[in-house]
């Protein structure tokens, strides 16, 4: 029993010093800091302030640049530019080089775009692609070679007139050449003539001309069959080539591609009609004159007037050559110079007024623009270059405008 007392006292004693411990370090964790030193007046003595960091040196200020900032961006443009006009430049000079394959697939493309709404109409009536591709192919053959061959039927039936006209013609120009104000009588032309058939029957410049020749129908042979060739698949299986180029592409390009594709051959379809109607205003406008002047062969001729429209500026203009041609030698000058006169008129008026109203809506490019490009591809690929520019531009334009209002993907 004591012992329990003991114990008992032992851990009273025990948890009291316990208590006094904790109480104490309390005290100490409590007790504020003390003051800091006063001066005899009475204040705070000030703590020492931090050493500054090193400072940084100062950059000496910029200079101008010696160049303008305005002569810097042009020659950013210009080096951009330059590049991108050697591209279009070589891109040019292999396809003037690969003319004889780069045309006729170009014609047969144009031919397929105006074509190919009446594959689509056969084959929503039922038909299948195989019939309904050669069913066009074949009529579009018949019309063609049944204009020319209308053409040379009535140039066959009245060449014998035409000849006899002629004769009568010269003899005409003859007699006006020698009479005021020209005087020059008939030795004087047959000199000329002479001189000129001289010219003309030079061995080298025979030989020459021979060669080109030759060369000339064999492309046109090579160029023609190429033509059918391709127009007959386009319209047959155009838009599976068209999907197996898209496929080519990445797959990120193949929606704008596919898409940019539909806006150009819709472009290319639209150019067919509006071309086809401005040869319709040439062949009909010059073919009405021929049949008011009595001029023999009218209606052969505006058939002739009526293909080489399609050619702008120069096939109109080649073609209504002939016709003056024909006008001088069987109805005589007067009447060639009113037909002359006729077919200026009607080339102001289709040049300036219908081609660039017409092409310029349907294929949605300004008229100056039409005008312009005709020039530019006359001058830079002939007759070539003068058939493929205005299509050319057209595409560009819209396909451009159209990738450029579409959401990049």
């Amino acid at each position: 029993m004591l012992e329990r007392l003991q114990g008992v006292v032992q851990r009273l004693k025990e948890a009291r010093l316990r208590a006094s411990s904790d109480a104490e370090a309390d005290e100490i964790t409590t007790t504020p800091a003390p003051p800091a030193p006063s001066t005899p007046s009475g204040e705070s003595e000030p703590q020492p302030v931090p050493p500054a960091p090193p400072s940084v040196p100062a950059l000496p200020p910029e200079r101008p640049h010696p160049v303008p900032q305005v002569v810097r961006d042009a020659a950013d443009w210009s080096w951009r530019l330059l590049i991108i006009a050697a591209a279009v430049g070589g891109a040019g000079w292999l396809a003037w080089e690969l003319k004889v394959v780069i045309f006729p697939l170009v014609a047969a493309m144009l031919l397929a775009a105006g074509l190919h709404p009446l594959v689509r109409r056969l084959r929503n009536f039922g038909w299948r692609r195989g019939p309904a591709a050669v069913t066009v192919f074949v009529g579009f053959i018949v019309v063609v070679a049944g204009s020319l061959t209308f053409v040379g039927n009535a140039v066959g039936d009245q060449f014998n007139d035409v000849v006899d006209q002629a004769e009568e013609g010269l003899q005409e120009i003859r007699d006006w050449l020698a009479g005021p104000p020209f005087r020059i009588d008939e030795v004087q032309l047959n000199d000329w003539i002479d001189r000129v058939v001289a010219l003309v029957q030079d061995n080298d410049a025979v030989t020459e001309q021979a060669a080109t020749a030759a060369t000339v129908a064999v492309e046109i042979v090579v160029g023609l069959v190429l033509t059918l060739f391709a127009l007959l698949f386009f319209l047959y299986d155009g838009d599976r080539i068209w999907a197996w180029l898209v496929n080519v592409l990445p797959r990120r390009a193949r929606t704008r591609a596919a898409s940019a594709g539909e806006v150009a051959w819709a472009t290319l379809a639209q150019y067919i009609r509006g071309i086809v109607l401005v040869a319709l205003f040439d062949a009909i406008a010059i073919t009405i004159l021929l049949l008011i002047l009595r001029v023999p062969l009218a209606v052969p001729l505006g058939v002739l007037i009526f293909f080489g429209a399609f050619v702008p500026l120069v096939g109109a203009f080649v073609t209504g050559a002939v016709a003056m041609l024909v006008a001088l030698v069987t109805q005589g000058l007067i009447t060639a110079i009113v037909v002359l006169a006729g077919m200026v008129a009607v080339q102001q008026i289709e040049g300036n007024v219908f081609q660039p109203l017409i092409l310029g809506k349907m294929v949605r490019v300004h008229p100056l623009a039409v005008v312009v490009a005709v020039s530019i591809g006359t001058l830079a690929g002939g007759i070539i270059g003068a058939v493929i520019a205005v299509p050319i531009v057209a595409v560009v334009n819209t396909v451009a405008r159209h990738l450029a209002s579409a959401p990049a993907r």
